[in-house]
């Protein structure tokens, strides 16, 4: 009795530690990826800090690529945290259409100000509209930040050079670790 206690125990604990470790490489990076994209953010403004400390939750894309000649689009990756825990993965995906030239590559996180929004992002039933709006970040920004209707987004960009006057929205899909 004592050995059959003992291989299942060790047996509990091999499927615990294979389920942490599953993770894919490419997820592996975009964690990473996310990690350095917080730090980053946190470093050009230090008033994210009290969104990462407060929010119920928030996804980071650390790598969105963006480009377009009147018809563009954008996707990306990201982690998806609940109080600061990392709980899942994310894709982005944009479609519009207007006046546009360009490619851009910028780090976008969005934070959910309630478990209702977080919870409502992980049913992948989230959509951005047109009218929604992302913070362009430059030091300083986020004190004045707001959440509307639950979300506050921000933008840093990374590189590229993209001019952009369309209209379009982005589509979540959430995929729990």
């Amino acid at each position: 009795m004592k050995r059959l206690k003992t291989i299942l125990t060790l047996g509990l604990v091999l499927l615990i530690s294979v389920g942490i470790n599953a993770q894919t490489s490419k997820q592996k990076k975009i964690i990473k990826d996310a990690e350095i994209a917080k730090t980053t953010l946190i470093e050009k403004d230090n008033g994210l800090k009290k969104f990462f400390n407060n929010a119920a939750g928030y996804v980071i894309f650390p790598n969105v690529g963006k480009g377009g000649l009147i018809v563009g689009g954008a996707s990306g990756n990201g982690a998806v945290y609940d109080h600061g825990k990392l709980v899942g993965m994310a894709d982005l995906k944009k479609i519009n259409i207007g006046l546009q030239a360009g490619g851009q590559a910028f780090i976008e996180v969005i934070f959910f100000e309630t478990a209702k929004e977080l919870k409502n992002f992980q049913e992948s039933n989230y959509e951005f509209s047109a009218d929604a709006s992302a913070v362009a970040l430059k030091s300083g920004v986020s004190v004045n930040a707001e959440y509307k209707n639950g979300v506050a987004v921000f933008t840093l960009p990374k590189a590229g050079l993209m001019a952009d006057a369309s209209v379009g929205g982005q589509k979540f899909t959430y995929n729990a670790l």
